[in-house]
């Protein structure tokens, strides 16, 4: 029976190819995947780099991960841990990580420009 701080993750046959590309076309969530190909990260680690980010945007980028099969957010004892769902994800859509990975980050948005 899952703990009250385990959170829901969708199975892996029913991930949606559309909920996915759409988690991974924020540029600050597809960071942070990039990061988590890595290994898994606690948390209070996945701040994305270049700024502070509010914890309600962190927890809400998280969130869109985590429901779009993305990402898996569990706790371990009183930190949690965010790990990248690849297996689950190259089995469901070969290659997708790959391709979305593998292209160049946007460039970001200067201001005056």
């Amino acid at each position: 029976m899952p703990g009250a701080r385990d959170l829901p993750h969708p199975e892996t046959a029913s991930l949606v190819l559309t909920d996915v590309l759409f988690a991974l076309s924020d540029p600050s969530r597809l960071e942070l995947v990039r990061r988590l190909t890595q290994g898994p990260l606690e948390v209070a680690a996945c701040q994305p780099t270049g700024g502070d980010v509010p914890k309600s945007t962190l927890s809400h980028h998280l969130k869109t991960l985590r429901e779009a099969g993305v990402i898996r957010n569990v706790p371990e004892g009183r930190q949690r841990y965010v790990s990248l769902r690849r297996q689950d994800l190259d089995g469901r859509f070969p290659g997708l990580l790959d391709a979305v990975l593998g292209a160049p980050s946007p460039p970001q948005s200067t201001p005056g420009r």
